[in-house]
């Protein structure tokens, strides 16, 4: 064979031997000395994204190639092609070594009248050839890859000769069979489509063992040219529709007629497939999230989950296309009853449009202590077509429940959903539910502490939604009504960047990947941020404080063939706050939903379990949230402005009620599905160390300083309220008294109202015990009223025995002192002793 090969490729190249000198034994040579080793690498194959359902089958979401390729077995393959392929393209295969020694003369002839290798290739050569191509697909970098294909397929004498050798030696490793299933699987028909169990796929919407004889010849004939042959084009002057496909009809034939002259197919099976019209059913296959429905966001977040994460290669190109080539099986974590229900209420509830506003609608689900997302869908149709998404905003490719790295929008903001981050800090810092804050609404707040940016005063004047006028509210009160000056008055006791290392701890950060806003407004939900790390944050608060960040896949069987399974991406667990503070911030949320703001959602899901809650509304109910979980799922709603400006609370006209109610329709719809499917148990107990106020006693603070009051109250935790000037008889600017009066006891973060001094009042004197005479010249600058009152004592008539005001308390110049003078009783003679024996004779003996 290698002495016949080097003499075939020696006149195929005659004019160079000539030239220089080379003898047709130094080609045998040259052709021994060639590799004959093929490695044969994994084809390319598609690969497969799909949910779960309850019963354990499973659902195909999409699929991603770049060759549609299903590989399959011997047995897969009718014996139609078999025969159709061995007699169309090598009819010889099962009697030469690799090499058509008939087919090769044949092919160096045309070589050499025409100056191009060219024909005589035997299936085991094409199988060769295909496989370098394959090999050069597979590079990343285009311009190799490139240059690697313009090797692989250069009509050249050398490319010939080493395709010959490499041929040689794939059948001495390979049984013939093997070669051929490989070839039908390798080769190309058109297009995309790879491999006859895709070609059958496509072309007939059948399988390759359910291909007819007249269905096989015509796919075979395919391979021969598949620009010229392919049978997707039916408006093809060539090869369409109106000329019943002739050129394909004509090389069909042809293998048709080679199978009769073979002796593979009897003259009755020859004359009907030849009569047979072509007609092919072209099926698309399911390519790209776009075949997912409701569930294109969720798959295009596992798809940014696999470009993203190093499992896959050491780049994001490679590990793209590694994905559409490495024929992985993707089992996910997407739950198809929570799933549907999502899908089912956005379609109910959030239209695509709405007039000039461009609403957005996000429903994200996460399972409480594994981070897996059961649920994510939004309001608007899938594409990533430029030209659909530019012309029609029914259309996005922006997944608004995710980060932008994780091909999502910019994010939103999330409101008062924000401030359960304010009230862990609060707690984390020693601080209780029922402890009370400054809450008076005012436009200057003061300087805000913060650790990392430094301290800071900014220009704020919050209010509240519900009109809330209160002084004095507790962290309690504030969460279970969402108030917003009781939250800025917290957050006024805390650092604000310790506010914002609780969100991240939590796994919120901004959508757009910039560090967080940690200025007071932040505090009321300013930051954009993907209402999927909401929900995870919410999942964690429901997990007693450990916070679990998402996964979106549960397993990964590689593109090895093998079955082999590859590690998924981990979910990576953080433990956010105490067990301890976390019980507080349940116990608070809970409320929330039996009654505060979330009551609405609360009341429509059933069946009933422990549920935590926090609803959240922007600035001119731009922005709408539901947010909150049981112990096993974590739900976030959220009706948004992607663009425009609109005030939901005026939207009356959808489904049920306004746009600013349509998350609580929405959230009880997939929660009442999720506690059916997975219940949920009771949340831990709050400890009385966060539920309960410390006691301390309020220092006596008449005659300090009004600075040093003020330091000496705040160091003592309560808030200081200057009441203004009052009358007193303290030095003038000094403090006159305090409310809560000093010596009482009050709850540590309370108000205490400090009073200064006028000194417009006079200290009041002692004149208990003198004279009357006495008394009216120490009282000089008042005016002095007397009283009388009967002694039996005659040492004490003339006496003063009491006065109004106390003395030592201040009183006005000229107002009014009462001061009550002994009298002698009635019946008690002037000088006479009073009786000390206790028998009430008045008298003794002497």
């Amino acid at each position: 064979m290698s002495a016949v090969a080097g003499i075939l490729v020696a006149a195929a190249v005659t004019p160079a031997l000539a030239l220089s000198g080379m003898t047709a034994t130094n080609t045998i040579n040259m052709f021994e000395s060639l590799p004959d080793y093929l490695a044969i690498d994994q084809l390319a194959q598609k690969s497969n994204i799909y949910a779960t359902n309850s019963d354990g089958s499973t659902m195909l979401l999409a699929s991603f190639y770049d060759q549609n390729r299903v590989e399959v077995e011997w047995d897969a393959i009718s014996p139609f092609v078999k025969d159709a392929a061995i007699a169309g393209e090598d009819p010889r295969f099962y009697e030469h070594g690799g090499i058509d020694l008939e087919g090769t003369v044949k092919g160096v002839v045309s070589t050499v009248a025409t100056g191009d290798a060219r024909g005589g290739s035997s299936i085991t050569q094409q199988y060769v050839k295909n496989v370098q191509v394959q090999k050069c697909e597979a590079l990343a970098d285009e311009e190799k890859r490139m240059s690697c294909y313009d090797l692989a397929t250069e009509t050249t004498p050398d490319r010939k000769l080493k395709e010959m050798r490499l041929a040689i030696g794939v059948e001495k490793q390979y049984a013939k069979d093997d070669i051929l299933r490989q070839y039908l699987n390798i080769t190309g028909f058109g297009g995309t489509v790879y491999g006859i169990e895709s070609a059958a796929n496509y072309y007939y919407n059948t399988s390759a063992a359910g291909l007819t004889l007249a269905q096989a010849a015509s796919l075979v004939a395919i391979v021969n040219n598949p620009v010229k042959f392919q049978l997707d084009n039916p408006e093809s002057e060539t090869n369409g529709v109106a000329n019943g496909y002739a050129a394909n009809k004509e090389r069909r034939d042809y293998i048709l007629g080679e199978m009769l002259k073979y002796q593979k197919i009897t003259q009755e099976d020859y004359d009907a497939a030849i009569a047979t019209v072509i007609e092919p059913t072209i099926t698309e296959p399911s390519t790209g999230c776009a075949t997912a429905g409701g569930s294109a966001y969720f798959c295009d977040l596992v798809v940014n989950t696999l470009q993203n994460d190093p499992t896959f290669g050491e780049d994001a190109v490679t590990r793209m296309a590694n994905f559409r080539r490495g024929g992985y099986e993707i089992y996910t974590t997407l739950d198809i009853d929570l799933q549907i229900a999502a899908e089912g209420t956005m379609k109910k509830h959030v239209p695509k449009q709405y007039g000039d506003w461009d609403v957005g609608g996000v429903i994200t689900s996460v399972e409480v202590g594994t981070g897996r997302v059961l649920a994510m869908t939004q309001n608007k149709d899938y594409s990533q077509d430029p030209a659909v998404t530019e012309n029609n905003a029914d259309y996005t490719g922006i997944n608004y429940n995710t980060n932008y790295n994780e091909g999502g929008s910019l994010g939103f903001q999330p409101g008062s959903t924000y401030k359960v981050f304010t009230l862990a800090e609060w707690l984390t810092q020693g601080h209780t539910l029922n402890e009370r804050v400054d809450s008076r609404v005012k436009s200057n707040w003061g300087v805000f502490k913060n650790s990392c940016e430094g301290n800071q005063s900014y220009a704020f004047a919050p209010k509240n939604d519900a009109n809330e006028s209160g002084s004095n509210y507790s962290a309690l009160q504030s969460t279970i009504t969402s108030i917003n000056t009781g939250f800025i008055g917290m957050a006024k006791k805390l650092d604000q960047c310790g506010i914002a290392k609780t969100a991240e701890a939590f796994g919120v950060g901004r959508a757009d990947l910039e560090p967080l806003d940690q200025g007071p407004s932040a505090v009321l939900g300013t930051n954009e941020v993907a209402p999927l790390s909401m929900a995870i944050a919410f999942a964690g608060i429901a997990n007693n404080g450990l916070s679990c960040s998402p996964i979106v896949i549960d397993r990964i069987v590689g593109g090895d063939g093998d079955g082999t399974d590859m590690t998924p991406p981990k979910t990576k667990c953080t433990q956010a706050v105490t067990p301890e503070v976390d019980a507080g911030m349940t116990y608070a949320m809970q409320k929330v939903m039996t009654e505060g703001t979330a009551r609405a959602s609360n009341a429509a899901t059933s069946p009933k379990v422990p549920m935590i809650g926090k609803t959240g509304t922007t600035d001119g109910n731009k922005d709408t949230w539901m947010s909150g979980a049981s112990s096993k799922v974590a739900t976030v709603v959220g009706v948004v402005s992607v663009t425009g400006d609109i005030n939901q609370r005026l939207v009356d006209d959808w489904a049920g009620g306004t746009a600013a109610t349509a998350r609580h329709r929405m959230w009880p719809e997939v929660m009442s599905v999720a506690n059916a499917k997975y219940g949920g148990d009771a949340f831990a107990e709050a400890s009385n160390k966060v539920l309960q106020t410390v006691q301390i006693q309020v220092p006596d603070l008449r005659g300090k300083s009004m600075s040093e009051a003020t330091s000496t109250l705040t160091g003592a935790g309560f808030d200081v309220v200057d009441g203004g000037a009052t009358d007193s008889e303290m030095p003038a600017g000094t403090v006159a008294r305090t409310d809560p009066a000093g010596g009482s006891s009050a709850s540590r973060g309370s108000t205490v109202t400090v009073y200064s001094s006028n000194g417009a009042l006079k200290i009041v004197p002692d004149v208990v015990g003198k004279t009357e005479a006495e008394a009216n010249s120490t009282l000089q600058g008042f005016s002095v009223a007397k009283q009388e009152q009967d002694v039996t004592d005659p040492k004490q008539v003339g006496t003063v025995l009491a006065m109004t005001p106390t003395a030592g308390s201040g009183a006005a110049a000229g107002s009014a002192v009462t001061i009550v003078v002994g009298k002698l009783a009635a019946g008690v003679a002037p000088g006479a002793q009073p009786n000390n024996n206790g028998n009430g004779n008045g008298g003794g003996n002497g």
